[in-house]
Formats: C-alpha cells, sequence, structure tokens
C-alpha cells in the first residue's frame, strides 16, 4: 500500500450542501461531479463524502438505513460511481463517512433485532432489561439530550443510542455484526473507494457492565446539555475499541485503502489520537477537541506541541459538518476577520499530520446566522437559543455571486444562502490576492517541501502572542511564525530572514510580523 494519506489534504463534502444539479434545493451526486474541477483546482489529496446512504434523515444521513445503497435524494448507485471515476480521473482519492456504531432505526437490521429475543439478528444492537422499577439500565446520557437508552415494547427491552434515538447502537462486539460490517467495508472498497473517515469512533464500545457514569464536577448552573454533567468513563472508549480498530484496518490493508478516525472532544483526546493510529489501527485519526475549544495563545501552543509527538499520525480539521465555522469561531469577538481565516488557514496547513479542508473554508466562509424558523437541524431545535444547531456550517456553498443562490440551485435550496456569503462565491475569488488563491498557493507550497508534508515538527519557545515551529525532512526545514494578535511584533533577530518558499503566499519574516501575520522560511 502507498501512504497517500501520510501528509494529504482531504476537502470534505457535505452533499446536501455542495451542489444541486436539479433544481430540488438539495444538493446530490451529479452536483459534486460539476464540483470535482473546483476540488481537484484546489491541490487536495482526496475528497471525503459525508453520508448520501439511504437514510429517513433524521440525522441528515448520519441514521443510515442501508449502507449500500444510495438515498434517491442524492442520485443513484451509477452516480456515486461516477463521482468516484471522476475523482480519480483528477488524481483525487475518495473517502466515504463510514458510521459504524449505529445504524437508523429504518434498517432492517433493526427491525429484525427489536422482533424477538432469540432471532438471528438479536445481539446486532445493545439492548438490555430495564431496571425492577422499569427506569432505563443505567445512567447514561445522550449527546442529544436525555436518556441514551429507549423502551422497545416489541422486545421488551431498552436500546442504546448515544445520538438520537432513531440511531440505535450497534454492538461491534458481537462478531458476526462485526464482519457485517467489515462486509459493507469490502463492498464499497470493490467499487473504487480509497478509503473510510470512521464516524464517532469513541461510541463504538462501552463497559460490558453498563456501569453508571460518575457526575462531573459541580457547575454555577446546570449548562444546555445535560451530556455534560457526567465523566463518560463506561459509555465511550471502551476496552474492546482496539479489536475493533484493528479489524478495521485488516480490511482496508486488504484493498490498499486507508482509515481516517473521528475522535471525541474527551480529556486526553491528542493522546487517544496517538493511541488510536498505533501500528495496526488507524492511519490517521482527528480529535474534536480544538473544534469545541476557543482561540488564544496557549490553546494554539498546545496544537504545536501535540503536533510535535512522534507517536501516531494526527489528521487536522478546524472546522466541518457539527461545529461553527472557525472564521467566525476563532476570530476576536466572534466577528470574522480575513487576516485570522489566513492566518489559521497556515497553521492548519503546515502543522504535523495530514489535514481536512471543510468545504467552503478556502473561500474563508464565515458562520451563517440564521432564524429559528429556517432551522432544520434536530439538535439545534431542541436546544434553541442556548445552542443554534449546526445549520449555520451546512448552509449551501456558493459558486456564483450573479446567479439566484448563489448558483447552488435553481430551485428552493433546504437551508438559505447567506448573502454575506455571496460576496466570497467562487466567482468572486478568482483574482490574485483572495483567500481562495491563498489556499491554492499554500497547497501548492506544502506539497512542494518534504518538511511541510512529513516532517518532523520542532517548536520554537516564543512568548506570547508569537508562536512559531520549524518542520524538518532531510536536509529540508521550514520555519513557520504567526502573530496571534492585532498588533505588529518585533520578530526575535535570530529569527529573521530564509528563503522564501517557491510560490508561497506568505513571506519569510522580516524585523515586525503584521497583526494576525505568517511568516514562512526555508532556513
Amino acid at each position: 500500500m502507498t501512504d497517500w494519506w501520510r501528509g494529504a489534504v482531504i476537502y470534505q463534502v457535505y452533499p446536501r450542501s455542495f451542489r444541486d444539479s436539479d433544481g430540488d434545493g438539495v444538493g446530490d451526486l451529479r452536483g459534486i461531479l460539476q464540483g470535482l474541477d473546483h476540488v481537484a483546482g484546489l491541490g487536495v489529496d482526496a475528497v471525503w463524502l459525508a453520508p448520501v446512504y439511504a437514510s429517513p434523515q433524521a440525522d441528515f444521513g448520519y441514521d443510515v438505513a442501508d449502507h449500500c445503497a444510495v438515498d434517491p435524494r442524492y442520485g443513484t448507485l451509477e452516480d456515486l460511481d461516477a463521482v468516484i471515476a471522476g475523482a480519480h480521473a483528477r488524481g483525487l482519492k475518495v473517502m466515504l463517512d463510514l458510521v459504524t456504531g449505529h445504524t437508523s432505526t429504518a434498517h432492517a437490521w433493526f427491525r429484525e433485532s427489536r422482533a424477538r429475543r432469540d432471532g438471528p439478528l438479536a445481539a446486532r444492537y445493545v439492548w438490555a432489561d430495564a431496571k425492577a422499577d422499569g427506569s432505563p439500565p443505567n445512567n447514561w446520557l445522550s449527546v442529544f439530550g436525555g436518556p441514551a437508552w429507549r423502551w422497545e415494547p416489541r422486545r421488551r427491552q431498552y436500546y442504546l443510542h448515544h445520538f438520537l434515538a432513531e440511531q440505535p447502537a450497534l454492538n461491534l462486539e458481537d462478531p458476526a455484526t462485526l464482519d457485517a460490517v467489515a462486509g459493507i467495508m469490502r463492498f464499497w472498497l470493490a467499487r473504487g473507494v480509497d478509503g473510510f473517515r470512521l464516524d464517532a469512533l469513541d461510541f463504538v464500545a462501552h463497559d460490558p457492565a453498563l456501569r453508571d457514569n460518575p457526575a462531573a464536577p459541580p457547575r454555577p448552573e446546570p449548562p444546555a446539555k445535560l451530556f455534560g454533567l457526567q465523566l463518560h468513563q463506561h459509555d465511550m472508549m471502551g476496552p474492546g475499541t482496539g479489536a475493533i480498530l484493528r479489524r478495521f484496518r485488516q480490511e482496508a490493508d486488504a484493498a490498499g485503502a486507508a482509515l481516517m478516525g473521528e475522535l471525541s472532544s474527551q480529556p486526553g483526546a491528542h493522546a487517544r489520537v496517538a493511541r488510536a493510529t498505533a501500528p495496526g489501527l488507524l492511519h490517521m485519526a482527528y480529535t474534536l477537541a480544538p473544534l469545541r475549544a476557543g482561540f488564544d495563545h496557549g490553546v494554539a501552543r498546545a496544537l504545536v506541541e501535540a503536533a510535535a509527538q512522534p507517536e501516531g499520525w494526527p489528521c487536522w480539521n478546524f472546522s466541518n459538518h457539527d461545529v461553527v465555522r472557525a472564521a467566525t469561531r476563532w476570530s476576536p469577538g466572534g466577528v470574522p476577520d480575513p487576516a485570522v481565516t489566513r492566518l489559521l488557514m497556515a497553521l492548519l496547513l503546515t502543522l504535523r499530520g495530514s489535514a481536512c479542508l471543510y468545504q467552503g473554508e478556502e473561500l474563508g466562509l464565515p458562520e451563517a446566522e440564521l432564524p429559528f424558523e429556517a432551522l432544520r437541524d434536530p439538535f439545534g431545535i431542541s436546544f434553541w437559543p442556548d445552542f443554534a444547531g449546526r445549520d449555520g456550517s451546512r448552509t449551501p456553498m456558493p459558486w456564483d455571486a450573479a446567479l439566484p443562490h448563489a448558483g447552488f440551485t435553481t430551485g428552493t435550496p433546504w437551508l438559505p444562502v447567506p448573502e454575506a456569503h455571496r460576496d466570497l462565491a467562487v466567482s468572486m475569488q478568482q483574482e490574485p490576492g483572495s483567500m481562495l488563491a491563498f489556499t491554492r498557493e499554500l497547497l501548492a507550497t506544502r506539497r512542494a517541501s518534504l518538511a511541510l508534508m512529513a516532517g518532523a515538527l520542532h517548536p520554537i519557545d516564543l512568548p506570547a502572542p508569537l508562536l512559531g515551529f520549524e518542520r524538518r525532512e532531510a536536509a529540508d526545514r521550514v520555519r513557520c511564525l504567526f502573530n496571534l494578535s492585532p498588533g505588529p511584533v518585533p520578530v526575535p533577530a535570530g529569527l529573521r530572514g530564509g528563503a522564501a518558499l517557491s510560490g508561497s503566499p506568505v513571506g519569510a519574516a522580516s524585523e515586525v510580523l503584521p497583526g494576525w501575520g505568517v511568516a514562512l522560511a526555508r532556513v
């Protein structure tokens, strides 16, 4: 197997919002095919597709009813084959989102499993008896609110669901269930897929004794999301996780494919990335920890220190379909600043590891502000107004500022296209100096440097607001400096100068680094 994934930049497509080819207001596979030239033109290595499987869409595709069928809203199996072929023709690898920890209640497996306790799929999901008083088996909570258990009267037992009640948890410690998921992997690998992004891996195994979680330290007032009131010692990261990941790796290795895992933001997240990417497990993994934190010198320094560890192989991302876009989340006061957005892109693409770009990140899209009546995310609808949900990061991709809905659709989009995004459309950023041009140039610089692609990372001890490190691979050494403040900062004499990187939109450091400035130099 070639290590194409090592140092790769992977572009995440959220199909529902990428491009609509038929005017029904929902993005689809033919729309993705139309947009592949844009993705390939960035200079990324792979495209990751969020779920397009058959689904009732309770959680917009992460509630899978059939892992081997395409939802008609997105097209057909042949359309997906065309996307895979089209990506390959443009030099792009294709990764599918593999939802391994749960299915939809509409899945045929669940309908059979709930029917009786002695059936052929009785052990396919996590079932448990009620307590003597009829209450759930333990105190575990759902990420989306309320108990993590739902009573199933047909079977006279509770089933576990870590997210929506429509997403029952698979029992991956059951050999037959693990075999079935491996069969899904083989189905897609045979159709030319180059790898998988594995969803919510901290939830694939749990404490077999179903012990209660302890309470988290007291808070001044209850949070909107009760999930934060527990220490998740027993419902997550169970002892069976390693065996499950090893099986997934065996299937991937047999086909020369790569695995990228998603890990939660629970404490010790960066160490879990290293453990999950140990030999024989995942090829790469990212944690949601940076996406849940604020952004200051301490947070950025922690990212650099995590990237400096030689164990495992991280995959960094600063935005995705589940969190507020970094252009808003990490700008001071939540007011998007183009200089901050460029700094974040430069940091993302210079850390040791692979990286994910979320659609629209290359355009510098800020988070969309939506009124309550426009929301579609059940998570946001339930927690409004304390938490607006995930719709703000899922609004449609703006393609052409001159067209209705910025060229996403000829119909009515499932989420509105913000007017603020129209001026940032692809059509408006073809000139030098745009965020899109900056991203393309930075990606070309990364590809041309062995140090930035695969080199070790060595932090430079600098006082705030300066942040710095060197990337080193053989004779190639690149020094990266960042000013995490709005005002100019003097650069220490020993860190000035160096050779400009070929084609880079970022120059070497002079005596002063401007506010939110970045300097890259070969030394």
